[in-house]
């Protein structure tokens, strides 16, 4: 299961909201408790796709800063999210031939008109093996979540 402290579901938000009506995108950071994932924080990244209304890519000098940051912090890269905009949150073709993060979750919300709709998780088990993610969104009164500065 993904759990999602309150704040970070607000960052989220924002994030996606903002980037519309381009993907947005950036990194899952926490602890993993066995099969259980807890996102500390998350790092926004800026979406270096050509066509950044249909793809998402994050430069690599931001993954490295973040995981060097989350090494740093004690924390790891528990996944990435990305927003699709005024489509589904089922991964695309596309999103599933360019992960390449095993045991690490996806996370794609639906941003429908400029507003977050839905959001689902899928965790890369193996080469092209996936499974569902639970997603826990945590109450309000939850641990706060970090903000990340680049």
């Amino acid at each position: 299961m993904l759990s999602v402290p309150y704040q970070c579901q607000i960052e989220l938000r924002e994030d996606v909201e903002a980037a519309y009506p381009r993907e947005a995108c950036g990194i899952l950071l926490g602890r993993r408790e066995g099969r259980d994932l807890m996102i500390v924080r998350i790092a926004r990244c800026g979406n270096r796709a050509p066509e950044p209304e249909r793809r998402y890519s994050i430069d690599p000098v931001e993954l490295m800063a973040a995981q060097k940051g989350a090494r740093e912090e004690g924390l790891e890269i528990l996944g990435f999210y990305h927003s699709h905009p005024d489509h589904s949150v089922e991964a695309s073709e596309t999103d599933r031939r360019e992960a390449h993060w095993t045991e690490c979750v996806y996370l794609i919300c639906a941003v429908e008109k400029g507003t977050l709709a839905a959001i689902a998780a899928t965790r890369l088990v193996g080469p092209d093996e996936w499974v569902a993610e639970a997603v826990h969104f945590e109450p309000p009164e939850s641990q706060q979540c970090s903000r990340w500065e680049r």
